[in-house]
């Protein structure tokens, strides 16, 4: 179970440490800080994840890739389990209305 909450309107970005390796299945996200690969299981949420720019929020990302909101509940829960492991990074609604 994860701690992080995303909301439809948080604004993320690809951790700065955090190279994504393309995979049939999806990709492999490797974070040169901590040490830690995630699987990302889906070519959908390799879509949403470079969407996120720092500028553009979860909702503009799952929109923008294509994804059908009644899916919506899986992609939220694996950008939580994501941001839980320090691959992406939430940046400051001040900072993201900035761009």
């Amino acid at each position: 179970m994860t701690s992080a909450s995303v909301e439809l309107d948080s604004v993320y970005s690809l951790a700065s440490g955090v190279s994504l390796r393309p995979e049939r299945f999806g990709a492999l996200a490797y974070s040169f800080d901590t040490r830690k690969l995630s699987f990302l299981k889906h070519p959908d949420l390799v879509a949403v994840v470079r969407a996120f720019d720092g500028s553009c929020s979860v909702r503009e990302a799952l929109v923008g890739v294509g994804v059908e909101e009644r899916r919506w509940p899986s992609f939220l829960s694996a950008i939580a389990t994501l941001d839980d492991s320090a691959m992406l990074d939430r940046v400051e609604e001040e900072r993201a209305s900035l761009r």
